[in-house]
């Protein structure tokens, strides 16, 4: 027998800006969350000040009540969420759950995916599908089980990727889809005869691992429309990066060094490039940077201990002595 979505009692878990569309879509929509789980406060900045979670902002502004539980394992925390008599559970950008806790509701728990599973399993979907040049990714619901993005799908939605996205615009786009995803799945939950899919074989699956500082490192070895996807993917955080070194035209002798951030940049082919990968031509208010098939050219940078800001007044303030080089 169908149940009423909206009386089904829901607790929500998540802790960034991307779970905050979701939760919001389901207050207004008028669905019961009997609580909101995230993560404890955490010192952060110079001052070490207890920084909030996006979650926990907007639920505190909504009067919703609130877990912050350091331990998922714990006896208290598992207490807390069976006095709540859950129904449902949702996660969003949250921590991996124990199976006490996503067995506990009465239907399940599911969670938000950003990427169309089982394409893009892992920490970074937004990110890689950028990196590997996909042309569409999406939203995927689906409950879950002991392995990890591997559970049944409820739904998922389709976004097509521009050529101008990032990892910044591309979140925003899939946080949206993902808000309405996520109202609609509560629904399909609730409703008579219920069955999410098992997820597709497929041949060739590609991962979504944690990005790492070694992930970002630009290297100017590469064609060049790989090493926009990598700029595209890594933007605005953590920024793709290579480190600037200048030599002494004469002897070779290194004058400086520093790493620099790349946060926009086009690519020039050029089939007859003969300039060595990573050298720098710079002329006329823009610099040149050779790579295997053709020149990256630099839009937005930010050198090491400096603002992101424009090639031009990056350029004016590099002041070249001798010959710059990637690496």
């Amino acid at each position: 027998m169908a149940a009423n979505p909206k009386t089904l009692r829901i607790v929500y878990m998540g802790t960034p800006d991307f779970a905050v569309a979701p939760l919001k879509a389901l207050v207004e929509g008028g669905y019961h969350i009997v609580a909101v789980v995230t993560m404890p406060d955490k010192p952060a900045g110079r001052g070490l000040k207890l920084q909030e979670s996006a979650v926990k902002r907007y639920a505190v502004s909504a009067g919703l009540p609130l877990l912050q539980p350091t331990d998922l394992k714990a006896e208290e925390f598992i207490a807390e969420l069976t006095a709540l008599r859950p129904d449902l559970g949702i996660v969003v950008a949250f921590r991996m759950l124990p199976r006490a806790v996503f067995e506990l509701p009465r239907y399940g728990t599911f969670n938000l995916h950003a990427s169309l599973l089982p394409q893009y399993r892992g920490a970074a979907p937004i990110n890689w599908a950028l990196i590997n040049g996909e042309r569409e990714t999406g939203v995927t619901t689906f409950m879950l089980n002991p392995r990890m993005d591997e559970g049944a799908v409820i739904a998922s939605r389709r976004v097509a990727i521009a050529d101008d996205d990032n990892a910044g615009t591309l979140h925003d786009k899939l946080m949206t889809e993902g808000a309405r995803l996520v109202a609609e799945s509560v629904n399909a939950v609730a409703a008579d005869g219920f069955r999410p899919e098992p997820q597709a074989m497929k041949e060739e699956l590609k991962p979504a691992p944690k990005i790492f500082k070694e992930t970002c490192h630009v290297d100017f070895m590469a064609e060049g429309v790989r090493i926009v996807n990598l700029v595209r993917g890594v933007s605005p955080y953590p920024g793709a990066w290579a480190m600037l070194r200048e030599r002494a035209v004469t002897d070779g002798v290194l004058i400086r060094e520093g790493s620099v951030k790349f946060y926009s940049v086009v690519f020039l082919p050029d089939a007859d490039v003969a300039d060595a990968p990573g050298s720098v031509a710079v002329e006329n208010g823009t610099m040149r940077i050779a790579c295997r098939d053709g020149y990256i050219l630099p839009q937005q940078v930010q050198p090491a201990g400096k603002q992101r800001m424009g090639i031009q007044e990056y350029l004016n303030g590099l002041k070249v002595r001798g010959e710059l080089k990637f690496e």
